[in-house]
């Protein structure tokens, strides 16, 4: 098949179309900023979530830097009350996403980027960024926005990569179809809310066994408290970069807060899904080694918190539940060139007030700018900040 070959300019290219890319183009949209947003609207969404899943969101965590699209308006149209909504589905959120998307009217270009780095002519092509596209368009930029979200940062601890097959192992991000596990023995590597909601899954999907193992204590059943985060959002307008200027101390106070609220507890609306025989949980454990019977089965050793032998369990299939971690060296389409420009600490990239990498006119969003801004850039409350902050800043360079 032809590739096309045209190309085109844009003053703002946004890189993503989930949430964050989605609320940075309404921003730019509605202040006049020429821009282009690239990407699978809320491709993560659909394909690395599986669709019976539950959200910690509530209706009041919406996309719309305006405060006019909101998930509540999506809700009111349709004649359901939030009550109705609670807990929130994945499916009625992507509702909300593509009726936000098209209320707002933003087109997107429904793309990969294949590479991202600086125009070698930016006199002469304009910009001075250059994308290329999977079907070989090419976009010229003056300003450049990575609203990638999680995808590209799954994480799979070494160890585990070290001792369970490849064949048998799977992140959660690509297991989530359930389809196959009727009658079948899963173990789930961690114990937060993804590993007890693929648990949940898993069994209501008909798995004869679904064991959940992990290296602490189970969490509480009590539904989270995320009232005291609009603060901090509140704060970050008024103040960008306030987060990188407190004191270490005071920054491990917040970051133990919003631990204690989305890492020490499990929504209660999971408890009667896990409590069941089929579900065995294995708090404080680990997984030492593995072993394939004869007959296909995998065995996995188990040892306690001090390293002494525990079980011996019989699986068919691995998930791994083991979260997402930054890596700014696995976002692929990042030229060499532009790499050696973009600062980056433990993975993440450095970020200024305005999330402004080091690299003139490239900003970066959601998760990977949670080291410099604070835990909840990985969430969707974040959202109309961020696109607030940035498509300012962006808005103001152009004018200027």
């Amino acid at each position: 098949m032809n590739q096309s070959s045209t190309s085109r300019h844009t003053s703002f290219l946004i890189i993503g179309a989930g949430p964050f890319g989605l609320g940075i183009a309404r921003h730019a949209k509605a202040h006049g900023v020429d821009h282009v947003i690239v990407g699978q609207p809320m491709s993560f969404w659909r394909n690395n979530i599986p669709s019976g899943m539950l959200l910690r969101s509530g209706v009041d965590w919406h996309l719309d830097p305006l405060g006019e699209l909101t998930f509540e308006t999506f809700a009111a149209e349709r004649g359901l009350h939030s009550d109705d909504l609670c807990p929130l589905g994945v499916s009625p959120y992507l509702a909300y996403a593509s009726w936000f998307q098209q209320r707002a009217g933003l087109e997107v270009t429904d793309a990969t980027i294949t590479s991202l780095g600086f125009n070698a002519e930016p006199h002469l092509a304009g910009g001075r960024f250059r994308a290329q596209l999977g079907d070989g368009e090419v976009i010229t930029a003056d300003n450049v926005v990575l609203a990638i979200g999680f995808h590209s940062f799954a994480h799979v601890p070494p160890e585990l990569a070290a001792c369970i097959p490849a064949t048998r192992r799977a992140h959660t991000r690509d297991f989530v179809d359930f389809s196959a596990v009727g009658g079948q023995r899963v173990a789930i590597v961690g114990g937060r809310q993804s590993a007890f909601e693929w648990a949940a899954l898993m069994q209501e999907a008909g798995a004869a066994a679904v064991h959940v193992i992990y290296r602490h204590d189970t969490p509480a059943f009590s539904a989270s408290d995320w009232s005291w985060v609009d603060e901090m959002l509140d704060k970050t307008e008024r103040q960008p970069g306030w987060w990188r200027q407190l004191p270490e101390a005071e920054r491990a106070r917040i970051a133990q807060a919003f631990w204690a609220e989305g890492r020490l507890k499990l929504e209660p609306w999971l408890a009667p899904r896990v409590e069941v025989p089929s579900v065995t949980l294995w708090p404080r454990s680990a997984i030492a080694d593995s072993h394939t019977t004869n007959n296909d089965t995998l065995t996995l050793d188990l040892v306690d918190d001090a390293g002494t032998p525990r079980e011996t369990i019989a699986v068919d299939q691995v998930a791994l539940a083991t979260g997402y971690q930054v890596d700014m060296a696995r976002v692929r389409f990042l030229e060499t060139s532009l790499r050696e420009q973009l600062r980056v600490t433990d993975g993440s990239p450095v970020l200024g007030p305005y999330f402004r990498s080091s690299v003139p006119g490239l900003y970066v969003a959601s998760m990977p700018a949670a080291r410099d801004f604070g835990p909840f850039l990985g969430f969707t409350v974040s959202v109309p900040a961020t696109s607030r902050i940035i498509g300012g800043a962006v808005h103001a360079a152009i004018a200027w």
